[in-house]
């Protein structure tokens, strides 16, 4: 009894109950009840493909906002956030332990805070009265007469956003980075100079980032599934759901908006899986131009 207690199994089975439980059965039945009309009261009622045909044909919101706002914010915040924990990890990197450790602990934790810290923080920087920083700042050089309202105005609302995202971007993928970067070999960089190395841009591409691809993979992934999951921000940010004029409408706040605030659970069950199979989708592609390569 006790040999087979000893199987690798048993001690993976705590790992694959939790995964089961929160993962594996609530996405099954996100797809089972996309296939129905639920509104929390009545049980749901089988419709067949109604939902999805729906969210392409008739759903204006999602197929003129919601879709291509979720793309640019996807497009521009993960790249650059992934570039970004890049560099930061690398620079990090070159400095001495002790400032390294408080300069980390420093860019990782708006990943941590940015809920509070967008009501506390940003929503006074670029608050629509003369009391909003960024608007007092612009009025004292009179670079402006009246106040902008930056975060109910469409023409300035994404961009906000996409500038508290990469802000906050600084999550478990950079300490992947900055973890991956420390532990190559200085060795290797000395071999490499020798060998005819002759700048720190040549060491980031022939030695750092060949010898940091796992971690490179993982910041990549977590940069896809951050950015596509992201709804919060503009949300919190303008203080409605949905956003003014839609502007800010990411995937997220469209569920949010039909599943929570119009108890069209069905409906928002079929947005949400529509949502699983882009990140799964982009996260394949991820991994295949990122993982390594197979003899």
């Amino acid at each position: 009894m006790i040999k087979k207690m000893n199987h690798p199994a048993w001690f993976l089975s705590p790992y694959w109950l939790l995964f089961i439980t929160f993962v594996v059965i609530p996405v099954i039945i996100a797809i089972i009840l996309s296939f129905t009309y639920f509104n929390t009261i009545e049980s749901p009622n089988i419709i067949g493909m109604k939902n999805y045909v729906e969210l392409v044909t008739m759903d204006t919101v999602f197929m003129q906002y919601v879709l291509p706002n979720t793309i640019k914010f996807s497009l521009l915040v993960g790249p650059l956030g992934y570039i970004l924990s890049f560099l930061l990890a690398w620079m990090l990197a070159q400095i001495p332990h002790r400032s390294r450790t408080i300069l980390a602990v420093i860019l990782y934790t708006p990943s941590m805070t940015v809920g509070i810290a967008m009501q506390v923080m940003w929503t006074v920087i670029f608050s629509g009265d003369v009391n909003g920083y960024l608007n007092s700042i612009l009025m004292d050089l009179n670079l402006v007469q009246q106040p902008i309202q930056f975060l109910s105005d469409p023409k300035y609302l994404m961009t906000i956003m996409i500038v508290v995202s990469l802000w906050s971007s600084m999550g478990v993928g950079f300490l992947a980075m900055l973890a991956g970067v420390l532990n190559i070999d200085p060795v290797l960089y000395e071999a490499a100079y020798v060998d005819g190395l002759q700048n720190r841009a040549q060491e980031i591409f022939y030695i750092t980032i060949p010898q940091m691809k796992p971690q490179m993979l993982f910041g990549a992934v977590m940069a896809v599934v951050g950015t596509f999951q992201a709804g919060a921000i503009g949300v919190q940010l303008t203080g409605s759901n949905p956003t003014p004029q839609y502007a800010g409408q990411l995937i997220l706040n469209h569920i949010e908006d039909f599943g929570f605030i119009r108890y069209m659970m069905g409906y928002a069950s079929s947005i949400s899986v529509i949502l699983l199979i882009l990140v799964y989708s982009i996260s394949k592609i991820t991994q295949r131009l990122l993982g390594e390569k197979e003899a």
